[in-house]
């Protein structure tokens, strides 16, 4: 064969392999690129929720277990999991323990229900809890998985209802009074560094006694200095009791009080008296005007964590703050008799690995993850 027609031959040959693989390589990249924009719309989508509840990396918040590899049905789910952090294991970290979400109602310097709590009950609880080394985080962060705690501490989540006068206020330069719930809050944790100053209020219309400007002043005051307000309907109705849509008129109509005044939509919601309505999705969500990621109950024990398969987060449990009284079971049912049980069992309590993108706990305790949070999940 002639030279040319033999380097002719050479030149189609490589034309043909070329041409075979670079136009799959341009593919290959625009599907990547396609790809990507998809995974960055869906977050997106799944992000659309306060600021607070949002998590740009770590597990994903509970309920959404299309954010975890593990969490896809072609993907098989690791054999083992990742080994804890020295760090993590010297804090005996097991964050599949139990939380406490303790529950107020009236905080009053004199008590005059058997609901009702004093300043200065308020203040010891929150000083012994300082003192075992909890840490507050809000309702919002809880249910979406945002526990950021130094390794070794315990989060607690402080729950107020029915914003009453005796939980908020603010004297003439603009301060919090010192005799309300948010009052004592602070100053426990002006003497107990390390004690974050934060806590959830469930409103009612009736804001703290506040109405127009200064309502709006105060929960300004509140969402400006890390307090979350949340959701408890306008007037406190049973909601067992309603239609559909008098129960969304309930839940509606506080909503819009809120975004009015503060101009965001809640992140969490309370049953009054602890009590759903007859189709709990009342009041889990309505298109357009409220779309909860948790809902919490009026029970009687530490909440399990949200990282625990049995976790429900649409019927969180709370703890009364009480103490060890024989009034409907408080000897064993309400905060004094449930943290002493923690401190004496610190096995069963929320323990931090100091880390809130990775979910740390004994190897033993494998089978109560749940299966979304198995990539972030470290054990020792």
């Amino acid at each position: 064969m002639p030279l040319l027609h033999k380097i002719a031959g050479v030149v189609v040959v490589c034309a043909v392999i070329l041409g075979l693989t670079l136009p799959g390589e341009r593919r290959g990249r625009g599907e990547g690129a396609a790809a990507a924009q998809a995974g960055a719309t869906a977050r997106a989508a799944r992000d659309d929720r306060p600021a607070e509840a949002a998590k740009p990396s770590g597990p994903p918040p509970p309920g959404e277990a299309a954010a975890s590899p593990s969490a896809s049905a072609s993907a098989p789910e690791p054999v083992r999991l990742a080994a804890a952090t020295p760090a993590a294991v010297q804090a005996k970290a097991d964050e599949l323990g139990q939380i406490p979400v303790l529950m107020y109602h009236r905080i009053m310097v004199k008590p005059q229900q058997s609901l009702d709590r004093s300043t200065t009950e308020l203040h010891d609880e929150l000083t012994r809890l300082a003192k075992d080394g909890y840490v507050p985080i809000t309702a919002a962060q809880f249910v979406s998985g945002r526990i950021d705690v130094p390794a070794g501490r315990h989060p607690v989540v402080l729950t107020f209802d029915d914003s009453t006068p005796g939980h908020f206020g603010l004297d003439p330069q603009g301060n919090p009074k010192p005799d309300t719930a948010v009052g004592v809050i602070e100053q426990v944790a002006r003497e107990n560094p390390g004690f974050r100053p934060t806590a959830t209020f469930y409103l009612n219309k009736d804001l703290f006694g506040m109405s127009g400007v200064q309502a709006a002043a105060g929960l300004k005051w509140l969402t400006q200095h890390g307090y979350e307000v949340a959701n408890h309907t306008l007037s406190h109705p049973d909601l067992s009791h309603l239609s559909e849509d008098q129960v969304h008129k309930e839940i509606g109509g506080m909503e819009d009080e809120i975004v009015k005044l503060t101009g965001v939509h809640t992140t969490t919601f309370a049953y009054p008296f602890g009590v759903a309505p007859r189709k709990p999705a009342w009041a889990e969500r309505k298109d357009g005007s409220y779309a909860f990621q948790g809902i919490f109950l009026a029970g009687w024990r530490p909440s399990v964590s949200p990282f625990d398969a049995k976790f429900d987060r649409w019927a969180i449990d709370r703890v009364r703050s009480e103490g060890k009284i024989k009034e409907d079971d408080c000897k064993q049912f309400c905060s004094t008799a449930w943290l002493d049980y923690l401190d004496k069992h610190p096995d069963e309590r929320y323990t931090s690995d100091g880390d809130p993108n990775t979910v740390t706990f004994p190897n033993m305790l494998e089978d109560r993850l749940g299966k979304p949070y198995r990539a972030w999940a470290r054990v020792y």
